[in-house]
């Protein structure tokens, strides 16, 4: 067992990397402007496996995913991912198809940070406009989805700690059911490696469960959304750890 000393130490190298690594291919995609969005999500694959390898030298975190056939076998579709941490926000893009993001707008406001971020062609929300940014994310979703882009979102709106759980916004559901594209459900325990707010990184393995989609068509968006709780929370219940909720 490391002292938190040790563990301390091996979390500020991650973060010094971490920003060395937001820099160079944040301000790469920036330079880039000019090339298809589908090229600098190449870019951000990029950096997303490199915050992988940042985490597993520094602080000896790894993860290892389940179900990851079942992206195949579906052409297009939305994934609503568990929200416990900032690791996923980092790793989805490299185990993933190439994603777009539905996010707070206020994010692109991040120096360099958030310059790349607009640049992946994602859908940046207003969440305070309400029914304006339902019918935004609809709309514009819509349009990537039909053009064989795949979405991401967080059913949940934040993070969540382990053991606990918000309700699921209707968002994500909503989208699926007015465009008719089957929903992923992917369930994920980094909340008990990476703690909301806590500059301690445990390290260990991260256990990501890809579960098989979901249908939309026909179906409300609370019948949706109602299925992929169900599915994210039971599964979450499975790779849980509860000796590790509270360090």
């Amino acid at each position: 067992m490391q002292s938190k000393l040790v563990l301390v130490f091996r979390s500020l190298l991650f973060w010094i990397g971490f920003i060395i690594n937001v820099v160079v291919f944040g301000l790469l995609i920036v330079v880039l402007f000019f090339t298809p969005s589908s090229f600098r999500l190449k870019i951000a694959r990029a950096w997303s496996l490199t915050n992988n390898f940042l985490l597993k030298i520094f602080c000896g975190i790894n993860f290892r995913v389940e179900g990851k056939e079942n992206l195949n076998n579906v052409e297009t579709a939305i994934i609503l991912s568990k929200h416990q941490s900032t690791w996923e926000t980092l790793a989805l893009h490299s185990f993933t198809p190439y994603v777009r993001w539905v996010f707070k707008r206020e994010l692109m406001r991040i120096p360099v940070f958030g310059w790349a971020l607009a640049l992946t062609d994602p859908i940046a929300i207003n969440r305070g406009a309400g029914r304006a940014a339902i019918k935004q994310l609809i709309k514009e979703g819509t349009k990537k989805l039909n053009e064989g882009k795949w979405m991401v979102l967080f059913p949940e709106g934040t993070r969540t700690s382990p053991g606990k759980t918000h309700k699921y916004k209707i968002g994500g559901a909503l989208l699926a059911e007015k465009s008719g594209y089957p929903v992923i459900p992917i369930a994920h325990n980094a909340g008990e490696f990476w703690p909301k707010h806590s500059f301690i990184k445990w390290p260990g393995t991260i256990t990501v469960v890809i579960g098989p989609a979901i249908e939309s068509k026909g179906r409300l968006a609370e019948e949706i959304n109602a299925d992929v709780f169900d599915w994210i929370e039971n599964t979450m219940e499975e790779i849980s750890d509860k000796s590790r909720w509270n360090r």
